[in-house]
């Protein structure tokens, strides 16, 4: 079999310094570059006559250079060198930018082929920057080309040799993953051509088969994966039977404010799976401000009420602070003690917390990452919820849901995913809906400006600051690397404090600073000494400032529409009318569509769907968040059919043989086994 771990570094061609470049595109052995799926594909195979090319189309031409290249200085760092190519047809003006040294590429007796843009102002056809090789070559032309996403200083040649000599070294020889059984029925290819075909495709049926398989591997590996968990659930000891006599009415009852229908149709869904002899298992999706925290409250009342403990785990210090408040509010009344526990805490008050929960004398703990620490013991542990899902893996949940015997799990989003896919992403879960807001949320007022408006939309900020509100900025996301953020948020604040704003007090937030100085600053505009806080999405989960009633996002058109709208819900919170402006650059239809999309409809589910299907699947929730292994190839919008045929196929062999143990699904077993080794527990 071929060594498929072999660094990326000894491939023929790599070496040190071109690996670190391949390393921050995922690249970091012979497996990662040859499952490194080109975005789309060129074809490059049929020459047109110059008369027949279409302006705004690529296309392929082929002539003979009519005499010496001419290069044009316009200004100190711009050349511009025209060569006109001719054809039986006509002629052609191809035009390359700052680009001298193909001054003497061509030579007039030869025929050459040029692959680019074409466009034919007045009647004249040109074409720019094109891929030019000897009409005789098939290197780049004459064909179907592979086009990669890539970014640093990777050029698509570079990247299409590395990745044809990675395939020489393995094609033929690639371990089959699907069984026999499933390649027949469904006339997939085999692995190995699948995996030739994506790249270098023979003609594009050839390739729409590649693609076919591979999306249905991925997305049928998924589906097994998330039912041997819900398996796992299912078969293991059974769960805990709350009290019937503890009334979740009882608490709902002593509310200052009366809960939503979708409210409490969600707590009766939870009731009944509490007083069932199943472990619950559940994903509770709410819009942003739709009301989470309080139906996770009623259920830990009942769940105390029973004789049991409950933990509730939230991502951020501030956030974990915020539940305490409102969880102690409420239950103190019933005589329910609460605690908080952050990394943030003294050596001495956390062993005193550890020994108190171990002794059962807290009720409930509230707490960040911390409450996953081996010497965090309960007594009796039967309630679990995560807030915030994505920010916690698969893995996480497993390792709070040992502390205690079987309890039952909920888990909690903010971030709407249509409801089809909640299905099959989350095959472990059942699933709730909150999907409608309180009565008292006043709709958030979106506009989308450009550059212009700049002027007047800090002229809005000084007028509701100056009457006693506050406002947040979020900085754009500058790649993944929080060093360029956290650049870019001093940038920003540097112009903010000392020239648009300078009578007004502004502070920073951004993913490189120590949690206890981020928990500060919140604190800071939390009690209102804070009038502009300039931030990356650090702010993102649901923090409660109720007098901050402006949202400015910079760069919008770098963010995704659920990410926009995650935001957008940070203010909106208290009894102002609040605004979220989104300045954004370029003018693309995409980006125009996307604008119009968040600026017309407060409601997270329509976004998510739009999101999921402008954007496809890759970066709609991070899934690497998730304990779910990143989509190489399958796109969640266009693939749903596929996603649905896969869930049925897979629910069909998980009925016959829930551990795939049989000697035909030896190879699932493998498959499942590699792909969520690190992230799942199965």
């Amino acid at each position: 079999m071929t060594n498929l771990e072999k660094e990326i570094q000894f491939i023929k061609g790599v070496g040190p310094n071109r690996a670190t470049l391949l390393n921050k595109l995922g690249i970091f052995n012979l497996k990662d570059l040859i499952t490194y799926f080109p975005r789309e594909h060129e074809d490059r195979g049929n020459v047109k006559l110059i008369s027949e090319t279409v302006h705004g189309e690529e296309a392929l031409i082929s002539g003979f250079p009519v005499g010496r290249m001419n290069e044009i200085r316009i200004r100190k760092n711009l050349t511009l060198c025209k060569l006109i190519v001719r054809d039986e047809s006509g002629s052609c003006e191809v035009t390359w930018y700052n680009q001298s040294y193909l001054k003497n590429s061509f030579k007039p007796n030869e025929r050459y082929k040029f692959y680019g843009k074409v466009s034919r102002p007045y009647g004249k056809v040109e074409m720019q920057s094109p891929v030019f090789e000897l009409a005789t070559a098939s290197k780049n032309t004459g064909k179907i080309i592979p086009i990669y996403p890539l970014t640093y200083s990777l050029t698509q040649n570079t990247i299409r040799k590395i990745i044809e000599t990675g395939l020489e070294e393995v094609i033929g020889n690639l371990e089959e993953t699907l069984p026999d059984y499933i390649l027949n029925k469904y006339k997939f290819y085999d692995y190995n051509t699948a995996i030739r075909q994506i790249h270098f495709p023979d003609d594009f049926e050839s390739f729409n088969k590649a693609r076919k398989r591979l999306v249905f591997e991925e997305l049928f590996s998924m589906q097994l994966a998330l039912l041997s968990l819900k398996n796992k659930y299912e078969i293991k000891k059974p769960g805990i039977e709350f009290d019937k006599d503890a009334k979740m009415s009882d608490v709902i009852d002593s509310l200052p404010f009366k809960l939503t229908g979708a409210q409490r149709r969600v707590l009766e869904e939870i009731d009944k799976d509490m007083e069932s002899n199943k472990p619950m298992n559940r994903l509770l999706q709410g819009d942003v401000g739709s009301g989470k925290t309080v139906v996770a409250l009623i259920a830990a009342y009942k769940a105390v009420k029973s004789g049991y403990q409950a933990v509730i785990m939230a991502p951020t210090a501030i956030l974990a602070t915020q539940h305490l408040e409102s969880f102690e509010n409420t239950l103190k009344d019933f005589g329910i003690k609460c605690e908080l526990l952050i990394s943030g805490v003294t050596k001495k008050k956390k062993q005193d917390i550890l020994d108190r929960l171990a002794a059962g004398e807290i009720d409930v703990l509230i707490g960040t990452h911390a409450v996953l620490e081996d010497n965090v013991e309960f007594k009796k542990l039967g309630l679990v919820v995560t807030d915030e899902q994505h920010r916690f893996g698969v893995r996480q949940r497993s390792t709070i849901v040992e502390k205690g015997n079987n309890p039952d799990v909920l888990v909690m989003t903010a971030t709407p995913i249509p409801r089809t896919l909640a299905l099959i992403l989350y095959g472990d879960l059942d699933i709730s809906i909150i999907d409608e807001l309180p009565p008292n949320r006043k709709k958030i007022e979106t506009y989308a400006v450009t550059k212009g408006m700049e002027q007047r939309v800090n002229n809005f900020i000084q007028k509701n600051v100056e009457e006693g509100r506050q406002c947040y900025i979020v900085c754009p996301l500058v790649e993944e690397n929080e060093e360029i953020d956290a650049k870019s948020v001093m940038e920003i604040y540097e112009n903010y404090k000392k020239s648009v704003f300078p009578n007004l007090k502004v502070e920073y937030l951004h993913g490189k600073m120590k949690p206890k100085e981020k928990d500060a600053i919140m604190e800071e505009f939390k009690n209102g000494n804070i009038d502009i806080l300039i931030s990356t999405t650090v702010i993102e989960v649901g923090v409660n400032v109720p007098n901050s009633n402006i949202m400015v996002i910079e760069n919008a058109e770098r963010f995704g529409l659920a990410q926009l709208h995650q935001l957008r819900g940070r203010v909106g919170r208290g009894e102002y009318q609040s605004y979220c402006i989104l300045k954004y650059q370029g003018n693309s239809e995409m980006i125009r569509e996307r604008m119009k999309v968040i600026s017309s409809t407060n409601d997270g589910f329509v976004i998510s769907e739009k999101d999921l299907e402008l954007r496809g699947s890759g970066e709609f929730f991070g899934t690497r968040q998730h304990g779910i292994p990143e989509f190489k190839i399958a796109n969640l919008f266009e693939d749903i059919d596929m996603l649905k045929q896969a869930q049925g196929i897979a629910m069909e062999i998980i009925d016959k043989d829930p551990t795939l143990e049989s000697k035909e699904n030896e190879s699932l077993r493998k498959m499942v086994d590699e792909k969520f080794k690190n992230r799942i527990e199965i």
